[in-house]
């Protein structure tokens, strides 16, 4: 019986429960690279509001695309004063011409996806952006969308396309994953933002938290003693901090007593890999974008002989499609709002980054004596004068 009684003591013994794969997931987690979410709200804080590079390529970007005059015409002439044009010198009480353009790019730069809101029956009246990590496409049984869901908070407002037209244009830029939603650069970039704002971290703790000191101050005690006591080291503190730290105390010669020595140091090579690291996501970041790096002054190789020529090949590789797409994808939108077929256009004739090739463009269409005006015209991309105007 007290064998039994023993067994059973043994058999009732609480058992330690455990997933049997937990030692694989432990080991498969650690040593992992911390990747930042890689959601719209996430990668606009690290890429946009809290890394300077990402900053700036959207900014230039969007500021030089807003920038360029727009023309107005129809297959038959160039509109100087038109309804439509009117509108977008005039969008909103509250914006510009430029700033509801900047707003645009800026969106469809940093999300992938721009929306643009037409206020009025019939031919709008306003026009806004809308923001577009608060908007939802609604997709039809056929897979086209059917309508916008617009949500602030709690809050939501459909947008629904009818036959007449949608109240809402969709810019997008190719995703090839998604039908209905963009892909944004900075998805693509993210990696570079992670590794550029993680060396920022380091530098910044560089500085706050001595990682990587000046010097070291080694204390030798009498006979071999190698620590100070406690209010030696709170005097030693006290004295650094009031007599060798911050600006007015740069160059100050530094008095040791007798069992402290003075040990210089300096950054070691992995340390100064860091700053090169750093250079390397920054051109990373603005490749992505189409920025050449001259243009941002990021130290590396120089791809252009000088800023001029860095600067033509941004407005025209970067700029020029991304606005030429948007006015198009604008224009078609208010042709169908408004009942009337209009083309919006960057005029190329006013970029002064394309003075030099625009000179020589004119210049050889000019001296080309086997074309008729018209010919030239359409090949300096002017629309066709009617025989009137001839």
């Amino acid at each position: 019986m007290v064998f039994d009684f023993l067994r059973k003591g043994a058999a009732t013994a609480p058992s330690a429960k455990a997933s049997a794969a937990a030692p694989t997931i432990a080991y498969h987690g650690s040593g992992r690279v911390a990747w930042s979410p890689r959601d719209t709200g996430s990668l606009t804080r690290a890429g946009f509001a809290g890394n300077p590079v990402g900053h700036r390529v959207v900014k230039l970007i969007a500021e030089g695309a807003a920038a360029l005059p727009l023309v107005l015409e129809d297959s038959e002439q160039r509109f100087v004063s038109h309804p439509l044009l009117d509108l977008i010198h005039s969008p909103n009480p509250a914006q510009g011409r430029a700033e509801l353009f900047e707003a645009l790019f800026g969106q469809l730069l940093l999300t992938g996806d721009a929306y643009l809101e037409a206020v009025g029956d019939g031919s709008p009246h306003e026009l806004h952006v809308l923001r577009s990590d608060r908007m939802r496409v609604i997709p039809g049984s056929d897979g086209w969308p059917v309508g916008y869901e617009y949500k602030v908070g709690a809050r939501a407002h459909r947008f629904n396309v009818t036959a007449e037209g949608s109240p809402v244009c969709h810019i997008k830029t190719f995703h090839p994953q998604d039908d209905h939603y963009g892909f944004s650069p900075m998805q693509s970039a993210a990696s570079a933002v992670d590794v550029h704002n993680a060396a920022s971290r380091w530098s910044k703790a560089l500085l706050d938290n001595a990682a990587r000191p000046s010097g070291a101050i080694v204390f030798k005690g009498v006979d071999g003693q190698a620590s100070m006591s406690t209010d030696q080291y709170d005097r030693l503190v006290n004295e650094m901090e009031s007599h060798h730290q911050g600006a007015r105390n740069a160059g100050r010669p530094m008095l040791l007593e007798g069992g402290l020595d003075w040990k210089q140091m300096g950054f070691s090579p992995s340390d100064m890999e860091f700053q090169k690291t750093k250079e390397a996501a920054a051109r990373e970041i603005a490749t992505a974008y189409g920025v050449p790096p001259m243009l941002l002054g990021i130290p590396g190789d120089a791809t252009y002989a000088n800023f001029a020529e860095a600067n033509r090949a941004f407005y025209r590789h970067t700029v020029l499609p991304m606005a030429t797409r948007v006015a198009a994808c604008v224009s078609s939108w208010l042709s169908q709002l408004s009942g009337e077929q209009v083309f919006l256009k960057p005029d190329l004739d006013q970029v002064p980054a394309l003075a030099a090739e625009r000179d020589a463009q004119w210049a050889r269409v000019a001296n080309a004596a086997f074309l008729t005006e018209q010919e030239k015209r359409a090949l300096l991309g002017l629309p066709v004068l009617s025989q009137d105007n001839e």
